[in-house]
């Protein structure tokens, strides 16, 4: 699809609005591997830059390159699961039509919340979700892949066939050494869950935000948990949400919460919930279709959102919660989001995978949302609160939040595994075909 096209003013466009002053030269839609193999054929070697896009939800836009080409895989967008609980899944698929497909099948994959974004992207820089304590990063499900490499040869890359490649493909971000067309996952039993929102009042942030920490560091596998900041004078925050089993397992555990952290919630919602009817919950669209659950773009009611981002990854050592309230104190318009790691996701050594956070916390989100007239403001916001962050010793960042701006990014993202991860790409792409400004290639 060219730019004279019509639909390109629509094909061409990502999830961030703010990234809508991209104009691609093309936008290839892909329907198999040898279509992706043909665009690297009539690309490579031309200087065009060229991205794979799945979901379009990467922060920065770099699957939309300006005047390049874009891979675009939505065409490949089928889930298949197998009786005996492996999953195929094509690299466009978004979460929402993975999780429809295995709750048909009674099986569960850990991913994300969002259900637009594409399982490719997600899985490629590490995956972190709502299952994650219990049953591992999606990475960590990831079997085998697909894979056109920069000079067109199609791979097969598991534990024993390409086994760098396959390395470093869970956890190396996105783009960086080819184009995955096609991923295998183990998936697990999926059992009977429950979500849960306890919302707090208003100036109790350092009281709950001290006791999650503690709680969710020795909470069992099941419980995951989201704290989630709200800047304001004072801040504000919540507890969102999901257990692997029933409410009574679950109320035993936020009353342990709510009486460390000696404030009573204003709000607490409870509920039982079977597996995609949580992940729907945990997505914002629990009375809506699957069809609906999909970007308006696509038939669905999901709007794109303007948005600035960054992110940190905490040590194992809390943080402060006294100087997190006052890094959010009169900040308003901006959230933290911390999402709970450890369980599954710390059985593994840092180097077993590309993904290197295994002995961190949580994961931190810092979030605004923003419009062309505000990004600048709202960019030195979220930015003053990342560095702030690192102060408090919170000095790693997630890939899949991808930051323009961080400092040290390449040791950030990838900590001891960046040197391996570079070497993996100078041997699949050593033109640096798939180079982009933050590829690993140039960290």
């Amino acid at each position: 699809m060219l730019p004279a096209d019509l639909g390109y003013g629509t094909a061409r466009l990502g999830y961030n609005e703010l990234n809508d002053g991209r104009f691609p030269a093309a936008v290839a839609r892909c329907v198999s591997a040898d279509d992706v193999r043909a665009c690297l054929d009539v690309a490579r070697g031309h200087g065009i830059p060229i991205a794979a896009r799945g979901g379009g939800h990467g922060y920065l836009g770099y699957s939309v390159p300006d005047q390049g080409l874009v891979i675009d895989l939505r065409g490949m967008a089928d889930v298949v699961v197998h009786p005996d609980g492996t999953a195929e899944v094509g690299a466009g698929a978004r979460l929402i039509e993975v999780y429809a497909a295995l709750a048909r099948a009674g099986r569960l994959l850990p991913a994300g919340s969002c259900p637009t974004v594409g399982v490719a992207g997600l899985t490629l820089g590490g995956g972190i979700g709502v299952l994650a304590r219990k049953y591992g990063l999606t990475c960590d499900r990831l079997s085998a892949a697909e894979v056109v490499t920069a000079d067109s040869s199609l791979l097969t890359a598991s534990p024993v066939e390409e086994p760098d490649l396959y390395w470093a493909l869970r956890g190396g971000g996105g783009g960086n050494f080819g184009v995955v067309t096609r991923f295998g996952f183990e998936t697990a039993p999926a059992p009977d869950l429950t979500v849960f929102v306890l919302r707090f009042p208003a100036g109790s942030v350092t009281e709950v935000l001290g006791a999650w920490q503690e709680w969710v560091d020795g909470a069992p596998d099941e419980l995951w948990a989201s704290c989630q900041v709200s800047g304001g004078a004072p801040p504000s925050c919540r507890i969102v949400g999901c257990y692997v089993g029933g409410p009574g397992g679950a109320d035993p555990l936020l009353d342990q919460l709510v009486q460390a952290a000696g404030t009573a919630p204003t709000a607490r919602t409870v509920s039982p919930r079977d597996y995609l009817g949580a992940m729907k919950f945990m997505a914002g669209c629990s009375n809506d279709t699957i069809a609906q659950c999909h970007p308006v773009s696509e038939g669905g009611r999901l709007p794109r959102a303007g948005f600035v981002a960054v992110s940190r990854m905490l040590g194992p050592v809390p943080l402060d919660p006294a100087s997190v309230t006052e890094l959010m104190a009169g900040r308003t318009g901006v959230d933290l989001l911390l999402d709970s790691l450890g369980g599954a996701i710390g059985e593994l050594a840092p180097s077993a995978t590309a993904f290197p956070h295994r002995e961190s916390l949580a994961s931190a989100q810092v979030y605004a949302g923003a419009t062309p007239a505000t990004e600048d403001r709202a960019r030195a916001t979220v930015e003053a609160i990342r560095d702030g962050l690192a102060d408090l010793g919170a000095l790693g960042a997630y890939v899949n939040y991808i930051d323009a701006t961080l400092p040290r990014w390449g040791r950030a993202y990838y900590g001891r595994n960046l040197p391996r991860l570079k070497a993996v790409a100078r041997r699949y792409d050593p033109d640096g075909v798939f180079s982009f400004p933050q590829s690993v290639a140039t960290a």
